[in-house]
C-alpha cells in the first residue's frame, strides 16, 4: 500500500535518512522504533509531506508522493493522510467538536456533515459526552483521544503517529496502547506508528522496523524482531539481556556452537548462532539470552540438566513483585530477576538454567 525506496534527507553534511527502503502493507500498523537522532521522525514527515526529501520516492496506493528524480512532490494537503503529533496540537479556545471539525471546514463540508461525522468519531473514541468541552479542561489522555479523532474524521487512507504518548504518565500509556487496539478493531487502519518506546512498538504493532542512524537494522513482527534479533544493536536495544563472555569451545555441524563461559555445571553452554557470526573453536564470544529464559533451580548442581550455569548473588535490591539480582557468572555480571516469595540473600550461590532454544551466541566483533 505505501511504498518507499531510497528515501534520503539530508542537512547540511549530517545524513538523518539514509536511503530508506520499506513497504507497508493494507490494514497494517508499521512501528519505526530506534532512538533519539536515528531518523524515524524525520522519515514520518517526509511521508506526510512536512519535510523535503533529497532522493528517494514514495508512493501510495499507486498513486506517487514525491520522487526526487522525477521531479514529483504533492502537497500535504493532497495527500488523504491523517497525523497525530506527540503535543497533541490543539485549539485551546476551541471546543472538542470544534478541534474535531475544523480538518472538515477546511474540506468545505456542509455544517450537517460535519456535525454528523464529529458525533460518530467522537462516539467511537469514547467523548460523545465531552463535545461541548473546551480543551484546556481535559485530561491528557482525553486531549489525546480528540488528537486522534480529528485526525480520523476526515477518513484518511493512512495515518502517521509521532511519539503519540509521550507525554502521558505510565498509566495513561498503558491505557492509551489498549485503546488503540480496541480502535482497530471498529475501524480499518493503515499507519506508521514512530516511537522510541519498545513496549508501545512491539505491543500496537503488526511489523516493527528498528532504525540507527538514518538506517533500519531489522524488519518484522514484534516475536520475530524480538527473539530473533539480526544484529547485536537490535538485541541489545529491544528489552532486557543477559550477555554472558567466553570462549568457544565447538562448532557443530548444525551449527549449534558450544561456549565455555567459566561457570559451567556440566560442559560447556550450547547456542544457536547469532547472524554472520563467523565463529570458530578459540573465538572470544557472547552467549545472549532474554533473562525470562534464565531459569533459577531449586539446588546448585543442576540437576543433571544440560546448559546450566553456576551464579553467586553479589547484590541484591527489593523491587516489590521481584528481587532484582546482581549475580557473577563466570567473568560476567548480569542482572536478573528473582522471585519476591524466595529466600535470597547476597553471597548465596545458584544454578540457573539457560534454555536451549532461547540461547544465541555473537562473535565479540561489534555490529554495523
Amino acid at each position: 500500500m505505501l511504498t518507499i525506496r531510497q528515501l534520503t534527507k539530508r542537512f547540511g553534511d549530517f545524513t538523518a535518512v539514509d536511503r530508506l527502503d520499506l513497504d507497508v502493507n493494507p490494514g497494517e500498523i508499521l512501528a519505526l522504533l530506534g532512538p533519539s537522532g536515528c531518523g524515524k521522525t524525520t522519515a514520518l514527515r517526509m511521508i506526510a509531506g512536512l519535510a523535503r526529501p533529497n532522493g528517494g520516492e514514495i508512493a501510495f496506493e499507486g498513486r506517487v508522493f514525491v520522487s526526487v528524480e522525477r521531479r514529483i512532490y504533492v502537497p500535504p494537503e493532497k495527500r488523504n493522510v491523517g497525523m497525530v503529533f506527540q503535543s497533541y496540537a490543539l485549539w485551546p479556545h476551541m471546543t472538542v467538536a470544534e478541534n474535531v471539525g475544523y480538518p472538515l471546514k477546511l474540506r468545505h463540508l456542509s455544517s450537517s456533515e460535519v456535525d454528523r461525522r464529529v458525533r460518530e468519531v467522537l462516539d467511537l473514541i469514547g467523548l460523545g459526552h465531552l463535545a461541548r468541552q473546551n480543551v484546556p479542561q481535559l485530561s491528557g489522555g482525553q486531549q489525546q483521544r480528540v488528537a486522534l479523532a480529528r485526525a480520523l474524521v476526515y477518513q484518511p487512507s493512512l495515518m502517521l503517529f509521532d511519539e503519540p504518548f509521550s507525554n502521558l504518565d505510565a498509566h495513561l500509556r498503558a491505557q492509551m496502547r489498549h485503546e488503540l487496539k480496541v480502535l482497530r478493531r471498529k475501524v480499518e487502519m493503515t499507519g506508521i506508528f514512530v516511537t522510541h518506546d519498545q513496549l508501545e512498538a512491539l505491543s500496537v504493532a503488526d511489523r516493527v522496523a528498528i532504525m540507527r542512524d538514518g538506517h533500519v537494522h531489522q524488519v518484522g513482527t514484534p516475536i520475530e524482531v524480538y527473539r530473533s534479533p539480526a544484529t547485536r544493536f537490535v538485541r541489545d536495544f529491544l528489552g532486557k539481556i543477559v550477555n554472558l563472555e567466553g570462549t568457544v569451545h565447538a562448532v557443530a555441524p548444525d551449527g549449534r556452537i558450544a561456549v565455555k563461559v567459566g561457570a559451567e555445571v556440566d560442559g560447556p553452554v550450547e547456542a544457536r548462532a547469532g547472524a554472520g557470526h563467523g565463529l570458530r573453536a578459540g573465538d572470544k564470544a557472547e552467549v545472549s539470552i532474554r533473562p525470562e529464559y534464565v531459569e533459577v533451580l531449586a539446588g546448585t548442581d543442576g540437576s543433571g540438566r544440560r546448559n546450566v550455569v553456576a551464579g553467586t548473588i553479589d547484590d541484591l535490591l527489593f523491587a516489590g513483585d521481584a528481587y532484582e539480582a546482581r549475580v557473577r557468572i563466570g567473568a560476567s555480571s548480569v542482572v536478573l530477576n528473582l522471585p519476591a516469595d524466595g529466600t535470597w540473600r547476597e553471597g548465596q550461590n545458584l544454578a540457573l538454567h539457560l534454555r536451549e532454544d532461547a540461547t544465541t551466541a555473537w562473535s565479540h566483533q561489534p555490529s554495523a
